[in-house]
């Protein structure tokens, strides 16, 4: 008995000297070669805060639709609830180290076989046929984190609940910015809109001007045939504007997570424009900015952490399983302490030897698995530089081309104004007066979508930063 005593401590002794044995790989960024600086450069104030979006929009009615859109839209409530999944799981594997207990409570009677020997002596000492047990333990189960594998848990689960963290903060950037850019997009066509009315009107004058020359004589037919086109040309503006009024409202409704319906908004694009101070930085910053990045990089640390801990299944493991309870084969006599009671303590060593493979292509998946992220993190890397850099760009010439079409229009307005007075003077043709018409029309047309571009390069520029979702 003291012998079999001295084995127990003896194997916890060892136990416990190999229970800070760390086994696996600890992570390491590793080198990602970033440019130093971006491609393109703008006209940009940096600032080394990131602007958070109810600083960085500043029209009051954008506000509260991006407001509503993070209470109630619907990808935002789904990413609550897989937060509050990850946050359990964490929680959950916090627990490893500790031991699990089990209570079992049981009575059974067996009626033996009155051939066998265990009937015989049953019916002659009990005078009875079957054989009571009654029983009640409580057992407590318990293995030695010899090779660190409950770390491993924790530390696999803390970084998917990161990487999940992130993956939500990014879904709101994403959010802000499409709700931002449907709500300018909207203030974009209604200016299309007024633009078509004006030039409408501005058609019926032409129109009734060639009309009036038409009956005198002056021009054919053709003339008013010409002037009709052209008035038509803008009045099929209308419809197309109103129908995409429509589809971009219920666009945003649903984004606002509400079923679709008119949004009220400013009467000017110019009302709603953004000021243009980004935290511009380096391209090494994105690494602590985008929330996708560091998603992308929290998901290597929990394949690192999960190629570890197929590893260390490879590795022995001891376990304890010590017991207490009561025992008797008499009702009456189940709780007669102290002759009733049993006692057990089992220490336990597992060693894999032949599992057809199973754990060792466990391991070289988990290893697949761990590289395919972190191709992955090189990939989201690259992918947000070359964000920055278009959008940059798009910004960059955007402002080159309003130049340029704010100059288109002063020539185009005095050349309207021009040929109206050449043509009543009989110095301009009639195909002059509608090609000069026309040509305006498609100016501010191109000067309106030319500051969506502007408004949109400058939301995704804001985004590809890394944003400022608070």
């Amino acid at each position: 008995m003291k012998l079999s005593k001295i084995h127990i401590l003896l194997s916890v002794s060892i136990s416990l000297l190999l229970f800070s044995c760390n086994v696996g790989k600890k992570y390491s960024r590793t080198h990602l070669n970033i440019p130093e600086q971006y491609r393109e450069t703008v006209n940009l104030t940096a600032d080394t805060v990131q602007l958070p979006w109810r600083t960085f929009f500043k029209d009051s009615i954008l506000v509260n639709l991006i407001e509503k859109t993070l209470l109630k839209n619907n990808e935002i409530t789904v990413a609550v609830m897989n937060m509050q999944q990850l946050d359990l799981m964490y929680k959950q594997s916090k627990l490893g180290l500790y031991p699990s207990v089990d209570l079992n409570i049981g009575a059974n009677r067996n009626w033996l076989s009155k051939s066998s020997l265990n009937g015989s002596l049953t019916e002659q000492f009990l005078g009875t046929s079957y054989m009571d047990d009654y029983s009640a333990s409580l057992r407590l189960s318990w293995e030695a984190d010899i090779w660190g594998k409950a770390k491993m848990y924790r530390e696999s689960s803390l970084a998917d609940y990161f990487a999940q963290k992130e993956k939500f903060s990014a879904l709101k950037t994403r959010l802000i910015v499409q709700v931002a850019q449907a709500y300018y997009n909207l203030t974009a066509l209604d200016e299309q809109l007024k633009v078509a009315k004006r030039n409408i009107v501005l058609g019926d004058s032409t129109l009734a001007m060639i009309q009036l020359q038409y009956k005198s004589g002056q021009v054919n037919s053709l003339a008013v045939e010409q002037a009709e086109a052209q008035k038509k040309t803008a009045e099929l503006l209308v419809p197309l504007a109103l129908q995409n009024i429509a589809v971009q409202e219920n666009a945003l409704s649903i984004l606002c997570g509400e079923f679709p319906n008119s949004i009220t908004r400013v009467q000017n694009m110019s009302e709603t424009m953004l000021s243009a101070i980004f935290p511009l930085g380096v391209p090494a910053m994105l690494l602590s900015r985008r929330p996708d990045v560091k998603s992308a990089e929290y998901v290597v640390v929990s394949a690192n952490a999960k190629m570890n801990i197929a590893n260390i299944s490879m590795y022995p493991s001891i376990s304890f399983t010590p017991s207490v309870g009561v025992n008797s084969f008499k009702l009456n006599t189940w709780f007669n302490l102290p002759g009733s009671i049993v006692k057990n303590i089992g220490v336990n060593l597992t060693q894999p030897i032949f599992m057809k493979k199973s754990l060792k292509t466990a391991y070289d998946i988990a290893v697949i698995d761990q590289e395919k992220a972190l191709t992955t993190f090189k990939q989201s890397l690259l992918i947000a530089v070359g964000e920055v850099s278009d959008a940059l760009a798009r910004a960059k010439y955007a402002d080159e081309r309003m130049d340029l079409v704010k100059l288109k229009k002063a020539s185009l307005t005095k050349a309207t104004n021009d040929v109206l007075m050449l043509y009543k003077s009989g110095m301009a043709t009639y195909l002059e007066v509608i090609s000069t018409q026309n040509n305006f029309l498609q100016n501010e047309l191109e000067t309106i979508e030319i500051k969506k571009e502007k408004f949109n390069a400058i939301t995704d520029l804001y985004r590809s930063l890394g944003g400022g979702e608070k």
